[in-house]
């Protein structure tokens, strides 16, 4: 099944903002538990990032095909 570019960006779209809420809450605490507080700090910072710029990425806005 090959997706075109606008079916990808929708799925994107959906997909983004839920493995986000789902991930980060789960990532952190299993990381600070093994490398310390430190590490769940910087992943954070990290995922936070990129998931925010990931979101900016592939946002629809009106009238910008």
């Amino acid at each position: 099944m090959v997706l075109k570019r606008r079916a990808l960006t929708k799925l994107l779209v959906l997909v983004l903002p839920m493995a986000g809420t789902i991930s980060l809450p789960l990532a952190v605490p299993l990381l600070m538990r093994s490398a310390g507080i430190g590490a769940g700090v910087a992943l954070v910072l990290a995922v936070s990032c990129l998931w925010f710029a990931a979101m900016l990425r592939f946002a629809e806005m009106p009238g910008h095909d």
